[in-house]
């Protein structure tokens, strides 16, 4: 089992700057393939970003060149920079992770949410 706890979400301006954090424990992080998925109101949770184990990058297109996944092995933490934030970007963002070398649309492990909302 993995349990992944999120942070750093909040309230913030349109072009404004946030950065999520997923910690993961009961696992070894560096075998794990992470990555951040969204859910805003009335819609699918969609795909954010994602890291392989390996460190390929792989994005969403209405967040290509706005945002950036990134990990640390060694403190077991994924992060999402996200920077010119715009009000569709308003959703609770969810961490996910799973043991393969790319991770999938269904990943198996999921935190709990934490909510982003970007004020026009």
């Amino acid at each position: 089992q993995v349990q992944l706890v999120e942070s750093g979400g909040g309230l913030v301006q349109a072009r404004g700057s946030l950065r999520l954090s997923c910690t993961a424990s009961g696992r070894t992080f560096s075998s794990i393939s992470m990555g951040w998925f969204r859910q805003a109101p009335g819609k699918e949770r969609e795909f954010v970003a994602a890291i392989s184990r390996i460190g390929y990058l792989n994005y969403a297109d209405s967040v290509k060149g706005r945002f950036t996944i990134s990990r640390d092995n060694a403190k077991t933490t994924v992060y999402l920079q996200m920077n010119s934030l715009k009000p569709e970007d308003t959703a609770v963002y969810y961490c996910a992770g799973e043991t393969r070398a790319f991770l999938s649309s269904q990943p198996d492990y999921w935190g709990q949410g934490t909510q982003v909302t970007v004020s026009s």
